[in-house]
């Protein structure tokens, strides 16, 4: 991980610690309602982070404003990937296959109906108290939400990701001795 994505993901956390700034968590879990960076309310704890030569689009933008809005909604860091946490929730709930069909169509998402399953797959590990690596998943993210232009073999790259995240499910899903997966295969934020 990046220097510049820990700062991130630090800032994140003393956001949350103690509620220290309930407005500004109130605002991130708000502009989860917009597309990634339309909501300007969320834009003094994002922007900051931005740096000058990224676009409005860029989707490593758009990835800071989807993980600030997701971990405003559940702030609770481990390091287990999001879809290890999904697996282990699907455990958890006794292998309901409607997890198995969520998770499904979240690998499926494209960029622009992504954020809609994360939610949902964020509101059902908060209910459960699994934490995810805000990290990690802010590394897919950017690659996810990028226009394909963004990355030489972005479509061979966004593939990587979801099968890593697809490994990563299963094997929680049939129990704590499956480790998740780490691997290399994603695009930093401070290329």
């Amino acid at each position: 991980m990046s220097e510049y994505t820990q700062a991130f993901i630090d800032h994140l956390t003393r956001l949350a610690e103690k509620n220290a700034d309930r407005g500004a968590l109130a605002a991130l879990r708000h502009s989860l309602a917009f597309p990634p960076g339309r909501y300007p309310k969320a834009y003094p704890y994002v922007e900051r982070f931005v740096p000058s030569e990224w676009h409005a689009e860029d989707g490593r933008r758009l990835a800071l404003y989807a993980v600030a809005g997701l971990w405003a909604r559940h702030p609770s860091s481990r390091g287990a990937s999001l879809a290890a946490s999904f697996g282990e929730l699907m455990r958890l709930r006794d292998n309901a296959p409607s997890i198995e069909q969520r998770f499904i169509a979240l690998l499926g998402a494209d960029a622009e109906g992504v954020m809609d399953h994360l939610r949902q797959a964020i509101g059902l590990l908060a209910a459960e108290g699994l934490g995810l690596d805000y990290a990690r998943f802010l590394s897919d993210l950017q690659v996810w939400l990028s226009p394909s232009e963004a990355y030489a073999g972005h479509t061979d790259q966004l593939d990587r990701i979801r099968q890593r995240w697809a490994r990563d499910f299963y094997r929680a899903q049939q129990g704590p001795a499956a480790p998740a997966t780490e691997t290399n295969d994603h695009t930093d934020l401070a290329q």
